[in-house]
């Protein structure tokens, strides 16, 4: 990622340690996802650069996604957290996945990246439309991930009977190379580097929705936004492919305790350098992304640093 935005939000303000509490001895800990999808390996990459730059050691810590990355935040078991916006409204608003519990401590602190809804399957399948994944065994990756929580939601938008199998994503690489399962329907930023290794070995195929689809999906997930997956993101992709002129969750977003206070400091170029490197995702970290967050509070510090840099916000 470009972190001029990291820079000037987590170089330019310190996390301090709440009152009557010394939490600086003990690892800040960023909870991300399962190995196999982006928030894995951009979680792996921020946590030395911020222990780097901020003088706290910072540790990226495996989860299931999002929701168990919401409920530790909540619960004071991690610093930061990377999280999808589409279920961080359900936390927000105590709908969906939380089923009646608002989660209201949560405030944004940055961008991530445009997160895209990815359908593949095996060329050996010879599947030519996303219809075709009816009756077929699709892995969704782990339960609490967001595109688990989605694909059931949307295949039913669509009448479309498949068998979807929740499990880490390098179990559900494993099994569509073995023949166990027969595609994937993916959630993460581009490229996902599991995905990326699974067409390498198996040559994929992948599917794209019909414009009936993308009418009727974006009708009931009004969060869900267009976006394009260029030609050459995977070795099998040779073109570019609309797989979601619906299907993308707008943002996935760090997210961060409200109790947390916050020092001002004044170190932010020395950490403006090829953060793009981790991943080719975080170049869409960008201070000027924020306005794609249209309902989770900023984090008092962020909201501060924004408007000194002449973001509006």
């Amino acid at each position: 990622m470009r972190l001029y935005i990291v820079a000037l939000m987590l170089a330019t303000f310190l996390f301090g340690v709440p009152a009557g509490a010394d939490e600086t001895a003990s690892p800040a800990v960023i909870v991300t996802a399962s190995p196999g999808g982006t928030f894995y390996v951009y979680g792996n990459g921020l946590a030395p650069l911020l222990t780097k730059y901020l003088g706290r050691t910072f540790t990226a810590v495996a989860t299931r996604g999002s929701i168990q990355n919401i409920v530790l935040l909540e619960q004071h078991k991690a610093t930061l957290g990377l999280v999808t916006m589409g279920l961080a409204l359900e936390a927000w608003s105590g709908s969906g996945w939380a089923k009646g519990t608002e989660h209201r401590s949560i405030r944004a602190i940055f961008p991530i990246y445009d997160s895209p809804f990815q359908f593949a399957a095996p060329k050996r399948l010879k599947l030519v439309s996303l219809e075709e994944f009816a009756t077929k065994r699709i892995g969704d990756g782990p339960k609490s991930w967001a595109g688990a929580q989605y694909m059931p939601r949307i295949f039913n938008t669509l009448s479309m009977e498949a068998t979807l199998r929740n499990g880490a994503w390098e179990d559900n690489m494993r099994q569509v190379s073995s023949g166990e399962i027969d595609g994937l329907a993916a959630f993460a930023g581009i490229p996902m580097e599991g995905l990326a290794e699974l067409d390498a070995q198996v040559p994929l195929d992948y599917l794209q929705p019909s414009p009936d689809q993308i009418v009727r999906v974006r009708r009931d997930f009004p969060e869900i936004s267009p976006s394009l997956v260029p030609a050459g993101t995977y070795p099998s992709l040779p073109r570019i492919i609309i797989l979601s002129a619906f299907m993308f969750l707008p943002w996935s977003t760090t997210t961060c305790r409200t109790s947390w206070s916050i020092k001002s400091s004044k170190q932010s170029s020395s950490i403006i350098r090829n953060w793009s490197r981790e991943h080719p995702a975080a170049k869409e970290t960008l201070a000027a992304n924020v306005d794609r967050d249209t309902f989770l509070p900023l984090h008092s510090g962020a909201l501060r640093c924004y408007r000194e840099i002449g973001v509006k916000v």
